[in-house]
Parts: C-alpha cells; structure tokens; sequence
C-alpha cells in the first residue's frame, strides 16, 4: 500500500486546509482524518513540527486563544497554495485514490474472514474440523475468485493512477515510450487470461 502522503505532499496540504479557514493542532488532525475516511490520522508529532517549518517561512501565524494556539495562514501563505493549485488538485486526486484502495482492501479483507468464518461454521456443524473444510461449490468458488481478480485490477489501477497524476501535478514530464510499454503488458496479460479461461 502506498502511503497515503508522498515527500512534501503534506506540508502542502496543511496549507490548503488552512486557506479554508483558521485551526487549531487537533483541528488539523481532525480534518486530515475526515478527509482521508477515517484512513489517515497523523500523531501531533507529525503535524506540529511541520506547522511549525511553515510559522518559520512566514506561510502560518499562531496566536492564543486561551490555551489553544489557532493557526492561521498568511499572505505568502495563500500565494503559494495559489501558485500550486494543480500540485494541491493531484494531491487531493491521490487522497481519493488512496482511500479507495485501503477501502478495497478492508472489503477483501472482510469478505475473506467471512469465507474462513463460514468453512469453521460449516466444519464445526459436520463435526469435522477447519482443516478438513466441507467441499466448496465451484461456481462459489469462481465467484470468490473473480472478486480477488477485481480487487487485483482495482488496486493497480489505482496505485498507477494515483503515481501518474501526482507525477503530472508535480510537473513532471511522461515518456510515451512508457506508456506504449505499459500498453503491450497489458495487452500480454489480457492475451494470457483470456488463453487461460478457454483452456
């Protein structure tokens, strides 16, 4: 699994939250959290240092208000999330990305366990044991395999998408002779299911 920021994507990004409107440290970790689904909620010691990089550059201010410390961005700050709207919209992409494939395989997960709670069920109920599970209908089978199959796809698709806009976002170029190879081994392993589904 990718992790959910890449290198300097986060320091960007607490300065977008902070473009909507003023917050404090745990209202920050808050945000990320509901942002990413409940997927990503970062300690205070990775979120305080990096505000506090950003005070240092002029990009934030901190005032008090009783015992919590408000962070508010500044001019610069908005300037700059200005000037990297299209690194903030990829982030943001790659947020979406990320959340889905941890979702995907948090449902993999769980259809998993449900299929290994059901044979200890199916065992028990035979008096047999989980070891010796019940013989498995194949068209159940199948099925249980073309969901693996498309949790497979969902999880590449989402992890090469995720990768090219953040590259594209960051202003980086893309080879077409890149592409035209990723092209070729897709359309090789295409070539080498559909072979092995007639055979």
């Amino acid at each position: 699994m990718p992790p959910v920021f890449s290198h300097g994507d986060l320091r960007l990004y607490l300065l977008s939250l902070l473009d909507e409107k003023p917050l404090h440290g745990y209202g920050i970790i808050q945000a990320l959290s509901e942002r990413t689904g409940g997927t990503y909620t970062p300690s205070a010691g990775t979120i305080y240092p990096r505000l506090a990089k950003l005070e240092e550059e002029g990009l934030v201010t901190k005032t008090r208000d009783g015992r919590t410390t408000i962070y508010a961005i500044t001019e610069a700050g908005r300037a700059e999330v200005r000037a990297r709207a299209d690194d903030i919209d990829g982030i943001q992409d790659g947020l979406s990305d990320s959340v889905r494939l941890i979702a995907d395989g948090v449902r993999q997960n769980v259809r998993e366990a449900m299929k290994s709670l059901r044979a200890d069920l199916a065992a028990a109920a035979s008096g047999g044991t989980a070891d010796e599970p019940p013989h498995e209908d194949p068209r159940q089978a199948a099925r249980a395999e073309q969901a693996r199959a498309e949790a497979v796809l969902a999880s590449f698709r989402g992890s090469v998408r995720a990768d090219l806009r953040t590259h594209v976002a960051r202003g980086g170029t893309l080879d077409p002779a890149v592409i035209d190879a990723l092209q070729a081994d897709l359309d090789a392993a295409t070539a080498r299911v559909r072979e092995a589904l007639r055979g």
